[in-house]
């Protein structure tokens, strides 16, 4: 059995994510992230009830739904919590598959008249999109069905919230809500020894307290040593990929830089032989050039 060198457990890794948020031990942690996170319209949610995360529907594709958190207000709202370690070909395809099961399920009552509860999406991203690279500072977007046009909202009871946690930066110091202290307790746990003073609050310390693997019994450690080992394994191979590419990009702007000399050479008259002992190319490379 290894000895970790954390003091907490990383929320991104499949066991710690659950351990924290998955409890019914610890219901009262996911109720206050999702009443910090939603707050501006859904008001005051007062209890949650988890449910089966495996969905067993007509198909072989939707056995294969398994979401990691799903649960449900006191008001029938159905919530999906999703914590993605990596980037996943289709990952925004595969939230709104997901939210599709919430639905169909409201259609089983038999007074059942069409009218739906509203169904939440979140997805806790260890990732950044490509496509929101561009916005370093805007970590959360909101989803909703709007009108192209006006962009005023057309149909409000389906949500879907991404959260690009490398995005979110700030130091202890700069915390100002409750929900910026949510997100660097998520973005930070494994990283800190201590409770930091500003996140002296009954809620927060709970959270220390639930993480701390000291406490874990010997098969809590065993599940977690194995979930910590299978999110490191897919890490690394993720860094390694990039790394790699990055070296091709490299290599690659080189030759291309090197091309251009070799033409701006040629166009002012130096001979294919002086060319090539500048550049390093061959004759046939310049010629081809």
């Amino acid at each position: 059995m290894a000895e970790f060198v954390e003091k907490y457990i990383n929320p991104f890794t499949d066991y710690g994510f659950k351990k924290l948020f998955g409890e019914e031990i610890n219901k009262d942690l996911l109720l206050d992230f999702l009443n910090e996170l939603l707050k501006e319209e859904q008001g005051q949610i007062k209890d949650l009830t988890y449910l089966k995360t495996e969905h067993l529907g007509t198909t072989d594709l939707d056995r294969r739904a398994i979401f990691d958190l799903y649960c449900e207000n006191e008001r029938g709202e159905k919530f999906i919590v999703e914590m993605q370690k990596s980037k996943q070909n289709f990952f925004k395809d595969r939230t709104v598959y997901y939210s599709t099961f919430p639905i169909r399920e409201q259609a089983k009552r038999p007074d059942w008249k069409f009218e739906l509860k509203s169904v939440y999406t979140i997805a806790i991203l260890d990732f950044v999109f490509e496509e929101d690279k561009n916005e370093p500072d805007k970590f959360r977007y909101d989803v909703k069905l709007t009108d192209t046009e006006t962009n005023k909202i057309f149909y409000d009871k389906l949500t879907f919230i991404y959260l690009e946690m490398p995005k979110f930066k700030k130091t202890v110091d700069e915390l100002e809500t409750r929900f910026d202290k949510w997100l660097y307790v998520i973005r930070n746990l494994n990283r800190l020894d201590r409770i930091p003073e500003k996140l002296r609050e009954k809620i927060f310390e709970k959270v220390f307290e639930a993480a701390e693997i000291a406490k874990f019994t010997y098969e809590q450690v065993l599940f977690y040593e194995d979930s910590l080992k299978h999110y490191l394994d897919l890490k690394n191979s993720l860094d390694t990929a990039r790394e790699e590419g990055e070296i091709k990009g490299i290599e690659k702007g080189k030759i291309e830089r090197t091309k251009e000399v070799a033409i701006k050479a040629r166009k002012k008259g130096l001979s294919v032989k002086d060319i090539s002992e500048l550049t390093g190319l061959t004759e046939e490379e310049i010629n081809k050039l």
